[in-house]
């Protein structure tokens, strides 16, 4: 497959950035729809805030900047980065969450760099470390899985005061672990609450399994190619492998690893950004595996239970330097 290589977004040739962006929109349906299946209607009004929000603040940049407003908005890179942030934030959020995390991602992280092609960031996943830092409270309250609310209900709960639905909210599997490892408790001990599934967290298992489903998509329909994904996970599944066996009682396998939090939307969704990632065959390889590392290393030992962002944002600070040093010599 034949690569653009003159400037980013670093996409086939033969395509275009809009057919891309459509087929990632495609490709998120199943998560949106596990989500919808276990939260009801507060991941769609998520989404249509965040949705709403990119969208207009994308126009007015671009207006600023005295840029064509229909075709850039045309090309779906607002409303892909409105998707992932509204799938990442609680779906019980407030509303100012949802709009202040989207405003960050498409003013600060994207329009100021330039706009698409020129982000050195991903955007999605700057406007989450925004809120993660900036309100880590309503960013680590979760709606309680299987919680199907109705949609007034849930229109009440996100724009209203979130303090009256008692039971209604609880901390995700892996606030939980890193909760209970402080203690000295064993999986053993912990794998008993209620939060837990089979493997991982309750209900996240489905959704982890629906962004693998629309990441097979993705590299059926050769959007994205197998090198990030693949490496992501072997690089989060080798640590987690080792501390397994040697910290049997207290360490998570690799599968649970793998099927918590959003290991796999990140593997697929997030780390392939084909603007902010590395662009050479084993450029991608050493990005993907640093990435998994780095989710392994900030969920054991880091502050934060849940480390895709981070471990995004910061291989996209090596990403540069990778491509330096793994780009092919030119032979003459």
């Amino acid at each position: 497959m034949q690569f653009s290589t003159s400037c980013s977004p670093f996409i086939p040739a033969n395509t275009s950035v809009q057919r891309v962006m459509r087929q990632v929109l495609i490709a998120l349906i199943p998560a949106l729809a596990s989500m919808f299946w276990l939260f009801g209607y507060t991941i769609l009004l998520q989404l249509l805030l965040a949705s709403s929000t990119a969208l207009l603040a994308e126009s007015a940049c671009l207006w600023l900047r005295k840029r064509p407003i229909k075709a850039h908005l045309l090309d779906f890179s607002a409303l892909i980065t409105a998707a992932l942030l509204a799938l990442a934030i609680p779906t019980i959020a407030p509303w100012w969450i949802s709009v202040s995390g989207t405003l960050f991602a498409i003013i600060i992280a994207k329009q100021v760099y330039g706009g698409l092609g020129y982000n050195p960031f991903n955007p999605a996943m700057a406007g989450y470390v925004f809120l993660i830092i900036s309100f880590p409270q309503q960013m680590t309250t979760w709606q309680t899985p299987y919680t199907f609310l109705p949609l007034l209900d849930s229109l009440n709960l996100i724009f209203l005061d979130l303090s009256t639905w008692d039971g209604l909210s609880s901390a995700t599997v892996l606030d939980s672990i890193k909760t209970a490892k402080a203690s000295g408790l064993s999986l053993t001990d912990m794998s008993v609450s209620p939060l837990f599934g089979l493997i991982a967290g309750r209900g996240w298992e489905f959704i982890s399994l629906a962004y693998l489903v629309g990441g097979l998509w993705l590299l059926y329909r050769k959007i994205i190619s197998w090198h990030i994904p693949v490496a992501v996970l072997v690089g989060l599944g080798i640590p987690a492998s080792i501390d397994s066996l040697v910290n049997a009682p207290l360490a998570s396998s690799p599968l649970f690893h793998m099927l918590s939090g959003a290991s796999i939307c990140g593997a697929f969704f997030i780390a392939t950004d084909p603007v902010s990632a590395a662009s050479s065959t084993t450029g991608r390889l050493c990005y993907g595996a640093l990435i998994g590392l780095l989710i392994y290393i900030i969920r054991s030992w880091g502050g934060y239970p849940d480390a895709i962002a981070f471990a995004v944002l910061l291989a996209n600070l090596a990403a540069p330097g990778i491509d330096v040093y793994t780009r092919p010599k030119l032979s003459l």
